[in-house]
């Protein structure tokens, strides 16, 4: 596990934001927390000033009951932020607010909701299983990242929109660049958008034409009386966050599961063979402590006089970065968080967001990993990384974490 925060003042400030960023400025975060994160927390009210990679300044929200009010609050605006934004999300669902913002989300959320991605627990099951064969026809080692978790959720998110098969791979390359938060310059992402947005400019009308049973034609005809930016936009948010987050957290999770100790079992994951049943609470607790969706990177702008919970007050034209990271170990709502425990409940995390922008596809996402790990406890009992834990690298400069590559082997 992680260290434990020290008791010692956090005061000092600025504070360089983000925790895990280097004399490069690149930030690199690994499979813990920053410690930082809970020391913050528990220092006066939590609120702390920072000093951004980009030399903006900022105050970040650490607590739980803090971090709600941000996410919920209208006078937080991601819209008015887009201008320190790391990631070009103009026009996304995660940069806009209001009515605009709900314009956009209507368009596609009856496909996200639980009933619906319910019905489609058979077929991500269907494609999990046969991308599990095929990893196991390669033999191990092999990269559970490359071989299962990014095929997986890649193809399911790409079937959901009806994305033509061989253009799929030159999508996850256009998506990889434009996710990149520090590691390449803003013009190369925003070069991966246009490229990606001209190329579903030409899916769209297509689809506007002659409609089809997927989500692109929903986009398309539903979509119709959008603005043409914020369409392009739509589908090009649900692929990046379709796959990308979803397939890290299985990345992620099956690490954790691997090399920490639960109950009377070595590890975890012979725990979790031993009680399946406690599957969909080992992925809720895992999402809670090892969130790959870097929510600290997304920048919300006051924009009238607050008072959070905590008693910090918020000033118009302040930058606010909410820290989920911070929030879900925050003692006050989860007793000992520290601790991994497959039963916790109530397990109301924010790790998926909270309020107008939580995130559209947390129950594809979801299921999708619990799909994967389940198939994984199942059919290999003996799975287990094939080098050191302290030899996974991690992904840096990215806006989702997560392994670059997980080497596994289990014969």
């Amino acid at each position: 596990m992680s260290p434990l925060p020290s008791s010692e003042s956090s005061a000092a400030c600025p504070v360089a934001h983000p925790l895990d960023q280097g004399p490069d400025g690149v930030n690199r975060p690994g499979l813990y927390k920053n410690a930082r994160y809970h020391a913050l927390r528990e220092t006066d009210t939590g609120v702390v000033e920072i000093i951004r990679a980009n030399g903006t300044p900022g105050k970040l929200v650490t607590r739980y009951d803090d971090v709600k009010e941000v996410l919920r609050q209208e006078g937080c605006s991601r819209e008015a932020a887009l201008d320190v934004d790391d990631v070009g999300l103009e026009g996304t669902l995660l940069g806009l607010d209001g009515d605009k913002h709900s314009a956009v989300r209507n368009v596609v959320k009856d496909w996200f909701t639980p009933q619906a991605i319910e019905k489609r627990r058979g077929e991500i099951e269907n494609r999990a299983a046969m991308q599990l064969k095929a990893m196991l026809d390669q033999g191990d080692p092999v990269d559970l990242m490359e071989a299962f978790a990014i095929p997986l959720t890649l193809e399911t998110i790409s079937d959901m929109l009806g994305l033509p098969q061989p253009d799929r791979l030159q999508f996850r390359q256009w998506g990889e660049a434009f996710l990149a938060n520090s590691a390449l310059t803003r013009a190369d992402t925003d070069a991966s958008a246009l490229a990606m947005a001209g190329y579903l400019a030409t899916l769209i009308e297509q689809r506007r034409q002659e409609p089809a049973a997927d989500l692109l034609s929903q986009i398309a005809v539903g979509g119709a009386h959008l603005p043409p930016d914020r369409l392009l936009m739509l589908p090009i948010a649900l692929v990046l966050g379709g796959w990308e987050t979803a397939a890290s957290s299985i990345g992620t999770f099956t690490q954790v599961l691997l090399t920490h100790p639960y109950a009377e079992h070595e590890s975890a994951y012979k725990y979790l063979i031993d009680h399946p049943e406690m599957i969909p609470g080992a992925v809720t607790e895992l999402e809670r402590m090892f969130s790959t969706s870097a929510g600290d990177d997304m920048p919300r702008r006051v924009m009238r006089q607050m008072r959070l919970p905590s008693g910090a007050h918020l000033q118009p034209g302040e930058v606010v970065i909410p820290s989920h990271d911070a929030a879900n170990f925050d003692p006050r709502v989860f007793p000992d968080p520290h601790r991994i425990d497959f039963a916790r409940s109530p397990n109301k995390h924010l790790s998926f967001g909270y309020g107008p922008h939580h995130c559209v596809g947390r129950h594809l996402g979801h299921m999708e990993v619990e799909v994967a790990i389940g198939l994984l406890i199942r059919e290999l009992p003996a799975l287990r990384l094939a080098i050191s834990t302290h030899d996974i690298r991690y992904k840096a400069g990215h806006a989702v974490s997560g392994p670059i590559e997980l080497p596994v082997a289990w014969s």
